[in-house]
This record gives C-alpha cells, sequence and structure tokens, in this order.
C-alpha cells in the first residue's frame, strides 16, 4: 500500500505550498508551506501546522497567538503540488499583521493598497 504522502509532488526543498480557506465562508486566509512532517500532524491533529521557512522549524499556527486553524477538509490539487486547508480560524485573525487575511492589499490604479483594518493590534498578540 502506498503512503498518501508519498503521492505529493514536493518541491525540490520538500515542501509545498498549503492554503488556507475559511471553511464557512470561502475566504482565503493565507498561504504558507508545509514539509512532509507538518501536512502528516495537520491530519493527525486536526490543525494547520506548516513549516516555517525563516525559522526552519515546524510552526503550529497559533502556537504564539491563540489563532489556531482547526481543520475541516484538506484537498490537494490535481498536480498533487498544492494543498487546501478548510479551516476555522479562532480568533478570526489569520495574519500576523493583526488582520483577519493575509491578502489584505489589492492593486488599485498602480498600487497595492489596503482594504482591510488591522483586527487588533500585532504588539497586544505577539509578546
Amino acid at each position: 500500500m502506498t503512503d498518501w504522502l508519498d503521492e505529493v509532488s514536493w518541491d525540490d526543498r520538500g515542501l509545498l505550498p498549503a492554503i488556507a480557506q475559511d471553511y464557512r465562508s470561502g475566504e482565503i486566509l493565507m498561504m504558507a508551506w508545509m514539509n512532509r512532517e507538518a501536512l502528516a500532524l495537520t491530519v493527525e491533529q486536526g490543525r494547520a501546522v506548516y513549516w516555517s521557512r525563516s525559522r526552519q522549524k515546524l510552526w503550529f499556527k497559533g502556537e504564539e497567538s491563540g489563532h489556531v486553524q482547526h481543520l475541516h477538509e484538506i484537498r490537494i490539487d490535481c498536480d498533487a503540488d498544492v494543498v487546501l486547508l478548510q479551516v476555522e480560524q479562532v480568533g478570526g485573525i489569520a495574519c500576523h499583521t493583526g488582520r483577519r487575511r493575509c491578502f489584505f492589499r489589492v492593486m488599485r490604479d498602480g498600487q497595492w493598497q489596503t482594504d482591510e483594518e488591522i483586527v487588533k493590534n500585532p504588539d497586544e498578540i505577539y509578546r
């Protein structure tokens, strides 16, 4: 029997892009990276676990902020090289900037413009 993790098309660094989507609204909250261990832990624990490229370690979403992502469903795309996590975002904040989602800037008139307010000051979230 083939391990389901072997069916994933990992990149040359052993990573896979993971998109987190609100399971109720369908809103895209964020994108992060997963390695084999992070994906296995996400399925095993029922909560989002990512790989931090900057810290070179597992990142249990919400470990510092409390903004955990509870997994409702996981899907893989047709090329098996991107996963979609449908999650419940605890606390309503997915972004380290204190916003609901990481995709808060939109291209308008040739400029990136912010279209989403900060829900909570990041200084109050991360100590």
